[in-house]
């Protein structure tokens, strides 16, 4: 796949995919192979760079993770150069994903993702975000089994309401 090309991808892969693969956690090790195959080209989706601003700002900000850990594990995936890092959010696609956000009542980011994964033919975002499922133009995959994704948020909620007293 030509570096930030959308030939032969499959899907989008949504910040909340990432974020997981930044910090000690029940998810941790099943995001990080899936972002691996990604990145290796085993797996043949797009990660738009954007959203790895996006998960430093997440995991640092809102769930208080180290910025110097994130940085480090952020910086090795962008340090791999893959194919698969999409650098481009063209004028065409922040009109698309404008459209999006104002018709659904959902996030612009979102938006965004539904706009490049609908430019790929395929209409696949890889996410834990159930929301995004009633956008009928689009697929949405949770790559991770259920069980997991459930001690996840679990897991989430208990440090954000510890950080809270």
């Amino acid at each position: 796949m030509p570096r930030g090309s959308l030939d032969s991808a499959d899907g989008v892969i949504d910040v909340s995919i990432l974020i997981p693969a930044t910090f000690d956690n029940p998810l941790k090790g099943d995001a990080v192979e899936f972002i691996a195959e990604i990145l290796s080209g085993r797996r043949k989706a797009i990660i738009p760079i954007a959203i790895i601003l996006g998960a430093y700002h997440i995991a640092t900000r809102y769930l208080r993770v180290s910025r110097l850990i994130v940085r480090k594990v952020l910086e090795g995936i962008l340090r791999t150069r893959s194919p698969a890092l999409y650098p481009n959010l063209t004028v065409d696609l922040a009109l698309d994903s404008l459209d999006y956000a104002a018709h659904y009542g959902i996030e612009s980011w979102d938006g965004f993702l539904i706009a490049l994964s609908r430019s790929l033919g395929s209409g696949v975002i890889y996410t834990l975000d159930e929301e995004l499922a009633k956008v009928k133009e689009i697929s949405i995959i949770n790559p991770f089994p259920r069980e997991k994704v459930a001690e996840y948020h679990r897991w989430i909620e208990e440090r954000l309401s510890r950080r809270s007293h």
